[in-house]
Protein backbone atom coordinates (compact mmCIF):
# COMPACT_ATOMS: atom_id res chain seq x y z
CA UNK A 1 0.00 0.00 0.00
CA UNK A 2 1.19 3.37 -0.57
CA UNK A 3 1.75 5.79 1.67
CA UNK A 4 0.26 8.64 -0.47
CA UNK A 5 -3.14 8.97 -0.23
CA UNK A 6 -5.13 9.53 -3.64
CA UNK A 7 -7.34 11.69 -5.45
CA UNK A 8 -10.54 9.69 -6.39
CA UNK A 9 -11.57 12.10 -8.69
CA UNK A 10 -14.23 14.98 -7.52
CA UNK A 11 -17.64 14.71 -5.67
CA UNK A 12 -20.61 17.10 -6.88
CA UNK A 13 -22.39 18.53 -3.48
CA UNK A 14 -25.77 18.37 -6.08
CA UNK A 15 -26.75 15.66 -7.63
CA UNK A 16 -24.13 13.02 -7.92
CA UNK A 17 -23.03 12.46 -11.55
CA UNK A 18 -22.79 8.79 -12.76
CA UNK A 19 -20.48 9.77 -15.39
CA UNK A 20 -17.54 10.62 -12.67
CA UNK A 21 -14.41 9.32 -14.44
CA UNK A 22 -11.75 7.74 -11.25
CA UNK A 23 -8.00 8.68 -11.07
CA UNK A 24 -5.79 7.89 -8.86
CA UNK A 25 -3.47 10.92 -8.33
CA UNK A 26 -1.13 11.14 -5.20
CA UNK A 27 -1.96 13.47 -2.51
CA UNK A 28 0.22 15.76 -1.00
CA UNK A 29 -0.95 17.79 1.88
CA UNK A 30 2.18 19.97 2.01
CA UNK A 31 2.06 20.75 -1.99
CA UNK A 32 -1.81 21.57 -1.77
CA UNK A 33 -1.35 23.72 1.34
CA UNK A 34 1.70 25.04 1.48
CA UNK A 35 3.44 27.92 -0.37
CA UNK A 36 6.57 28.81 1.65
CA UNK A 37 7.66 25.60 3.89
CA UNK A 38 10.51 27.72 5.34
CA UNK A 39 7.76 30.13 6.53
CA UNK A 40 4.39 27.96 7.34
CA UNK A 41 3.75 26.20 10.90
CA UNK A 42 1.07 24.25 11.87
CA UNK A 43 -1.35 25.32 15.12
CA UNK A 44 -3.63 23.68 16.89
CA UNK A 45 -6.49 25.36 17.99
CA UNK A 46 -7.83 25.68 21.74
CA UNK A 47 -11.50 27.44 22.21
CA UNK A 48 -13.96 28.28 20.35
CA UNK A 49 -13.82 31.83 20.25
CA UNK A 50 -13.37 31.19 15.91
CA UNK A 51 -16.39 29.10 15.23
CA UNK A 52 -18.27 31.72 13.06
CA UNK A 53 -15.29 31.71 10.84
CA UNK A 54 -15.39 27.48 10.30
CA UNK A 55 -12.51 27.13 13.04
CA UNK A 56 -13.30 24.86 15.95
CA UNK A 57 -11.72 23.72 19.42
CA UNK A 58 -9.14 20.71 18.55
CA UNK A 59 -8.81 22.47 14.34
CA UNK A 60 -5.31 22.58 12.69
CA UNK A 61 -4.37 26.17 11.50
CA UNK A 62 -2.08 26.40 8.92
CA UNK A 63 0.17 29.57 9.42
CA UNK A 64 2.17 31.46 6.87
CA UNK A 65 4.65 33.63 8.78
CA UNK A 66 5.99 35.04 5.76
CA UNK A 67 2.53 37.45 4.38
CA UNK A 68 1.34 40.58 5.19
CA UNK A 69 -1.15 40.90 7.56
CA UNK A 70 -4.13 43.10 6.73
CA UNK A 71 -7.16 44.41 8.14
CA UNK A 72 -10.01 41.34 7.77
CA UNK A 73 -6.99 38.60 8.08
CA UNK A 74 -7.35 35.87 10.55
CA UNK A 75 -4.14 35.70 12.07
CA UNK A 76 -2.25 34.07 15.06
CA UNK A 77 -1.49 37.02 17.22
CA UNK A 78 0.61 37.51 20.69
CA UNK A 79 -1.02 40.24 22.97
CA UNK A 80 1.01 41.00 25.73
CA UNK A 81 2.84 37.62 25.72
CA UNK A 82 -0.72 35.44 24.97
CA UNK A 83 -1.24 33.57 21.67
CA UNK A 84 -4.73 34.39 20.39
CA UNK A 85 -6.89 33.67 16.51
CA UNK A 86 -8.55 36.35 15.74
CA UNK A 87 -9.81 38.92 12.35
CA UNK A 88 -7.55 41.31 12.87
CA UNK A 89 -9.13 44.95 12.43
CA UNK A 90 -8.05 48.50 12.27
CA UNK A 91 -9.20 52.28 11.59
CA UNK A 92 -8.12 55.10 10.08
CA UNK A 93 -5.04 56.84 10.34
CA UNK A 94 -5.32 59.64 12.83
CA UNK A 95 -4.55 62.91 10.83
CA UNK A 96 -0.78 63.96 11.79
CA UNK A 97 -0.69 61.05 14.48
CA UNK A 98 0.10 58.06 12.12
CA UNK A 99 -1.69 55.20 14.44
CA UNK A 100 -4.75 53.37 14.24
CA UNK A 101 -6.67 51.99 16.02
CA UNK A 102 -6.32 48.36 15.98
CA UNK A 103 -7.97 45.86 17.22
CA UNK A 104 -8.55 41.68 17.46
CA UNK A 105 -12.28 40.53 16.91
CA UNK A 106 -13.81 36.44 17.50
CA UNK A 107 -15.89 35.20 15.34
CA UNK A 108 -18.37 33.82 18.55
CA UNK A 109 -20.26 36.55 20.46
CA UNK A 110 -19.65 35.26 23.59
CA UNK A 111 -16.14 36.20 23.26
CA UNK A 112 -15.08 40.01 23.35
CA UNK A 113 -13.54 42.39 20.93
CA UNK A 114 -10.16 42.66 22.58
CA UNK A 115 -8.99 46.33 21.67
CA UNK A 116 -5.46 47.39 21.82
CA UNK A 117 -5.13 49.84 24.12
CA UNK A 118 -1.86 52.26 24.56
CA UNK A 119 0.75 50.60 25.74
CA UNK A 120 -0.19 47.34 25.18
CA UNK A 121 2.14 45.38 23.03
CA UNK A 122 0.54 43.08 19.74
CA UNK A 123 2.99 40.86 18.11
CA UNK A 124 2.06 39.74 14.61
CA UNK A 125 3.04 35.83 14.53
CA UNK A 126 1.11 34.93 11.12
CA UNK A 127 -1.66 34.61 8.82
CA UNK A 128 -3.89 31.66 8.66
CA UNK A 129 -4.01 30.04 5.23
CA UNK A 130 -6.18 27.07 5.49
CA UNK A 131 -7.65 25.20 8.72
CA UNK A 132 -8.04 21.45 8.97
CA UNK A 133 -10.81 19.28 10.93
CA UNK A 134 -12.35 16.11 11.18
CA UNK A 135 -16.64 16.07 11.53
Amino acid sequence: MSKNAKVSGSVVAGFPSPAEQYQETPLDLNELLVKRPAATFFVKVQGESMVGEGIRDGDLLVVDRSLRPASGDVIIACVDGDFTVKTLRWGKREEGRGKREVWLEPANPKFPVIKLKPGQELDYFGKVTACIHRF
